[in-house]
């Protein structure tokens, strides 16, 4: 795009949410225009599950095979109890390929936004950086940001997509951040260094204990192995401000079975996640300005599908807009079906959190329904891994809990 043009949309944000929307939008013929806080566009973090829902997305888009060669297809996602290493339940993910018709995919964060970064050069996305945008205003025509250097952009439709401390979501919305108290480390290492810890290299591995879990599985072709290692800090309970510190991890996993306690030393020391969340709310919509991503629906990491929404948000819109070509009806409309199902989601790993880490007579309750689970009954993924809905009629059923009450928990 010629820069001295105008856009027809901008977009706030460079991350994955906002680069997905930018590629969506500009497949049906629009200029766009995103709007990147840093100095260069990139991605900090290690691996990312994406499900059948989000591979049928890239299929559609013509990346679904980048993306295979970058990243890794696993033969089972296995859950186990942390404490005593027993498997509890798991999914065959070639059956489940077969169920959905797309893999269930792990791949390095970075690399799965580099194929959008690459898409929208290759679409004709225009891409700037250090553009630190600190308000929205609506206009007769369409809405403007105002940039910290004092420039004004503007277009007919503006997409926040700039993250979980959107400054879109405070103006226009002001709800606050919610803290779980949990924080996570992660870390993405060489293959050789875990390959006598017991380790499974060819499935995604998820430990759930006692206000702890830890997720395994392999990156970049099987040449990495990424590690997620999630606790509930003591000093986030005692009301600290500096809260999920190195000291602390240790600790939270001292009573964990050998493999989880192996991967514990190789966890990256310097940076950590303090894992947040928002409320949901209904109205995501304001004028010419759409929330999306997580600026709209930032999740708890449970469900491993806050990228994935980003990208279902992306793909609903341009939807609407293709079928409509008017502005006001296709955020109409994406927000009467987006707003609903990441509400789901949101509020489900909230509650995937809390039986992920049950402790005493519960944890062994919970241990006895997932162990009666069929591998292939997908009672559990219908509502989510299926096809994406444009409208809310088409949103599936949600799954049917199975409370804890029903069973024993007899060891």
């Amino acid at each position: 795009m010629n820069p001295e043009s105008s856009p027809d949309v901008l977009v706030v944000g460079g991350g994955i949410g906002g680069l997905s929307s930018a590629y969506a939008l500009a497949r049906q013929g629009l200029r766009v225009r995103v709007l990147e806080r840093a100095k260069e566009f990139g991605e900090v973090g290690a691996g990312l599950q994406i499900a059948p829902n989000c591979t049928r997305i890239l299929a559609e888009y013509g990346l679904l095979d980048e993306a295979r060669s970058l990243g890794v297809l696993p033969e089972n996602m296995v859950m186990r109890d942390a404490l005593d290493s027993r498997e509890l339940t798991r999914l065959d993910l070639r059956d489940l390929e077969r169920r959905y018709g797309y893999p269930y995919m792990v791949i390095h964060r970075s690399d799965l936004h580099g194929i959008f970064l690459r898409a929208c050069e290759r679409a004709g996305v225009e891409l700037l950086t250090d553009r630190t945008v600190i308000g929205y205003e609506n206009t007769a025509d369409g809405a403007r940001v105002l940039l910290a250097d004092g420039r004004v952009e503007s277009a007919p439709m503006v997409v926040a997509a700039d993250g979980l401390n959107s400054v879109a979501r405070r103006l226009l919305v002001g709800d606050d951040v919610v803290s779980s108290d949990y924080v996570a480390y992660r870390a993405a290492v060489p293959i050789e260094q875990v390959r006598d810890n017991g380790v499974a290299a060819k499935d995604v591995t998820v430990y759930i204990g006692p206000r702890c879990h830890f997720v395994q599985y392999a990156l970049r072709g099987g040449d990495m192995f990424n590690q997620v290692a999630v606790f509930e800090s003591p000093k986030a309970l005692a009301g600290q401000a500096d809260w999920g510190t190195p000291d602390e991890l240790d600790a939270a996993f001292e009573a964990t079975c050998d493999t989880v306690r192996k991967g514990i030393p190789l966890m990256w020391r310097d940076r950590w996640w303090q894992m947040l969340d928002r409320d949901p709310v209904e109205n995501w919509v304001h004028g010419r300005v759409a929330l999306l991503g997580d600026a709209a629906h930032p999740p708890l990491q449970y469900m491993a599908q806050g990228a994935i929404m980003a990208i279902e948000d992306g793909w609903v819109l341009a939807r609407h807009y293709a079928g409509q070509r008017d502005w006001d009806a296709a955020l109409a409309a994406y927000e009467a079906v987006r707003v609903e199902h990441c509400r789901r989601v949101q509020s489900t790993a909230r509650e995937w959190g809390k039986l992920w880490h049950l402790d005493g007579t519960p944890r062994l309750q919970r241990n006895e329904i997932m162990r009666a689970r069929d591998t292939y009954d997908y009672g559990f993924t219908d509502w989510v891994y299926g096809p994406t809905a444009l409208t809310p009629d088409e949103e599936p059923a949600m799954f049917t809990p199975v409370p804890l009450s029903t069973v024993s928990g007899a060891p």
